[in-house]
């Protein structure tokens, strides 16, 4: 049987259950929406339209005003668009303005963050320079390695003055420090890039919206943690059979707020 495409996602999946990786990747069963990824998908979209912004069109002098001004109404736009969405599954208006506010708060976090890098520029360039050296050279792009059979998703790619940073965008609980799903999700990140363009990145990140950027060092011994862990996956789901994707009851089954996707699924086959 031919090696499976596997991601980041799909990887860290059969870590945390074999069983919810089965139903996911091989069965195809259907998972449902929820307000996090919901809000995933519109923060990334939101802050990928920022940087089509026309500078030449923004006044030096009122720069900041401008480009926030620019980032609340694709915010707002966002927003609307995919509150039907959240309505529809089950939340109150209260709970998706408070929703609301708090991704408002990330994306003025991120703002500033973003000016603070700018500023620097500006004082040895003009603004529109400034704005075109320090924007991402590459955003949501799908990287796909035949030969290792991986594929995923680089948030953004920044290439300045010859240092080439990967890093991805969470809208999750902000950490002191990268989890090992953080870890191996950059790793791949790390390997993916350095095998299509033949050049390895010099540094991979988490950008933690509610919080700060936390970066790395790609070294050798990152991009070998991929390769390893890519090998044993292949190796793990090499098989259709479910006698060898066994559940991992944790959990991450059942809260007190939601349930895994596939828990009455689950709960209901008897193999």
């Amino acid at each position: 049987m031919a090696k499976r495409i596997q991601s980041p996602s799909s990887i860290n999946t059969y870590k945390q259950c074999p069983r919810k990786y089965y139903y996911s990747y091989i069965q195809n069963l259907p998972t449902k929406e929820n307000i996090h990824t919901i809000r995933g998908k519109l923060t990334h979209t939101v802050l990928e339209k920022f940087f089509g912004l026309d500078i030449r069109h923004i006044d030096e002098k009122k720069y900041k005003e401008e480009m926030v001004f620019y980032l609340k109404n694709l915010f707002n736009a966002m927003w609307t668009k995919e509150k039907p969405k959240m309505t529809d599954i089950g939340f109150t208006e209260d709970e998706i303005t408070s929703y609301k506010n708090e991704t408002a708060f990330m994306l003025s976090n991120w703002i500033s963050s973003f000016f603070t890098k700018l500023d620097k520029e500006i004082l040895n360039m003009p603004l529109n320079q400034a704005f075109n050296k320090i924007k991402p050279a590459e955003m949501e792009k799908e990287y796909i390695d035949e030969e290792e059979s991986v594929r995923g998703f680089i948030d953004f790619v920044q290439i300045e003055d010859g240092l080439i940073t990967l890093m991805d965008y969470k809208t999750s609980k902000a950490k002191d420090e990268l989890t090992p799903e953080y870890k191996l999700q950059l790793a791949i990140y790390a390997l993916l890039y350095e095998k299509h363009h033949k050049k390895r990145p010099h540094k991979v990140g988490i950008w933690f919206l509610k919080d700060k950027e936390v970066i790395v060092d790609v070294d050798e011994h990152l991009l070998n943690h991929a390769l390893e862990e890519i090998k044993n996956m292949h190796t793990n789901t090499i098989t259709n059979d479910i006698e060898n994707y066994p559940r991992n009851r944790c959990p991450l089954c059942k809260w007190s707020t939601g349930q895994c996707d596939f828990y009455d699924y689950c709960v209901n086959d008897k193999r």
